[in-house]
């Protein structure tokens, strides 16, 4: 054997040894971990403007106070950044460390910040009272996302624990507080702080795995656009009995015109709306049935392969609808309705565009003369990831021993729209998006919850894979032999 395989051996050594200790710690602090993640469910950190922001701040505090307890970081705090009308954002975690003798520097992020409830007449135990029932933990936020959050916290405390002081991986933790309501203050906060973010991996704790038993590395997002629109049709309202027949009423010609939108197989009929055209793996449509909680007799909609129409295709989305309820209706024409459009733009396609398409369609579909107000506008750019750098390969290397399968490379039919922001603000940087969420997690749902195997395999691959890039420079990763 020569002097250089020795040296190779005696390291190999050496790692395997470390990655055994780490195993382990993850392993012996998962009780302390899900204490600490419901204690974060508990705070009911809606960053929706009709929801007290004390509890986001709340949140914000005990958050900084977990990342603090790692003793690893240079600097924990929390900021404020502004949107773009000037308002005050929700508050951020910004946890620090230097890299020393040419670390890479890795950005980790996640967001506190939580979906409103809904009626707590749907859930089966309280949404802010985290329940365990059987190998899952139910609650608003267990999975989205402040599974997410905890996963960091563990994986650093599991590095802590394996290296010390002897650490020199270069560290960023940004726990974002308004993910859940739009991001609007994510451009300033990565203007404002770009020096302190800067990193050559930034790791996106935000999305899901293929089951319980597999894990996935997310490869692209579907864009979004949203808005409200509101139809008016008469000055006033009006007898249905006397002018009912003749006045087209708001709800008439709301309902018209939200039927132009889609063919008669449900896929959307917006001319300009286009496809990526990815490839995408088999998935039987009875997985798809099953998950999504289909009724019996329901039918799926769209054309294609179903991950195509998850991942590849436009979809649109009523969400809301602002109309006389039943039990206040009266037999009255209703001269203005107000609904709520939820747009997902399939990769390739620039979302402002994808609205243009939109909007062009509305505007020409509208029955009856009706007047359009189109308001509250927002969209999100598509993502796709670049798959060809080191950083994908170690992440995925990671998650076949943390995972004891082979990851699977998967598309997500919902958004992350501030990625495009990062990529724009940190161009060199390799963006790795994974998460804790599996089919049954029912994000931004009734009865969210966590599969608390997923949430620990999670935690061991974030270690697992954080360790490594702790082991060499930036210049060994980036090397074509590293690759």
């Amino acid at each position: 054997m020569t002097e250089q395989q020795g040296s190779n051996a005696e390291k190999e050594d050496a790692g395997g040894e470390r990655e055994a200790g780490i195993r382990s710690f993850v392993e012996a602090a998962l009780p302390s971990t899900i204490a600490d993640l419901t204690d974060l469910v508990r705070i009911p950190s809606v960053s929706w403007d009709s929801f007290d922001p004390a509890e986001v701040a709340r949140s914000a505090e005990a958050v900084a106070a977990l990342f603090e307890g790692t003793g690893v970081f240079d600097e924990v705090t929390v900021a404020r950044a502004s949107t773009d009308d000037g308002t005050p954002g929700q508050p951020a975690v910004l946890a620090t460390r230097a890299a020393r003798n040419g670390r890479p520097t890795v950005l980790l992020y996640a967001h506190h910040d939580v979906q409103p409830p809904g009626a707590d007449s749907d859930w089966q135990s309280p949404p802010f009272e985290p329940t365990v029932r059987g190998d899952r933990l139910y609650g608003r936020g267990a999975a989205d996302d402040k599974a997410g959050v905890v996963s960091h916290v563990a994986a650093v405390q599991a590095l802590a624990d394996s290296y010390g002081d002897e650490l020199e991986l270069g560290l960023v933790v940004f726990i974002e507080g308004e993910e859940e309501f739009g991001s609007r203050s994510f451009a300033d906060f990565l203007e404002t702080h770009r020096q302190q973010m800067a990193a050559d991996v930034i790791i996106v704790a935000d999305s899901d795995n293929w089951n319980t038993d597999t894990p996935a590395l997310t490869i692209s997002l579907r864009g979004n656009v949203t808005f409200k629109l509101t139809v008016s049709t008469l000055a006033h309202a009006s007898h249905s009995g006397m002018f009912g027949g003749a006045a087209p009423d708001a709800m008439l010609a709301t309902i018209r015109l939200l039927d132009s939108l889609w063919n008669a197989d449900g896929s959307v009929a917006v001319d300009g709306l286009t496809s990526s055209g990815e490839t995408v793996p088999d998935s039987p449509e009875e997985t798809f049935v099953a998950d999504a909680g289909l009724l019996p007799g329901v039918t799926p909609i769209g054309s294609g392969p179903i991950l195509s129409r998850l991942w590849a295709q436009p979809s649109i989305t009523v969400t809301g609808i602002d109309a006389p309820t039943v039990v206040n209706a009266s037999n009255t024409l209703s001269p203005q309705i107000a609904v709520k459009i939820s747009a997902r733009v399939a990769p390739g396609q620039d979302a402002r565009q994808a609205y243009a398409a939109i909007d062009a369609h509305l505007r020409a579909h509208a029955p009856f003369g009706a007047h359009l107000d189109i308001t509250d506008v927002d969209t999100g750019q598509a993502f796709l990831v670049d798959t060809s750098g080191w950083a994908v390969a170690e992440a995925k290397r990671a998650m076949a021993d943390g995972w004891g399968v082979q990851p699977v490379e998967t598309g997500v039919g919902g958004s992350i729209p501030f990625i495009a922001d990062l990529v724009r603000v940190f161009p060199s940087a390799q963006i790795l998006v994974t998460g804790v969420e599996d089919p049954d997690t029912r994000a931004h749902s009734p009865n969210e919850s966590l599969h608390l195997g997923v949430f620990k395999r999670a935690i061991l691959t974030e270690a697992l894979l954080l360790s490594r890039l702790a082991e060499k420079s930036l210049a060994e990763l980036s090397s074509p032999s590293a690759e």
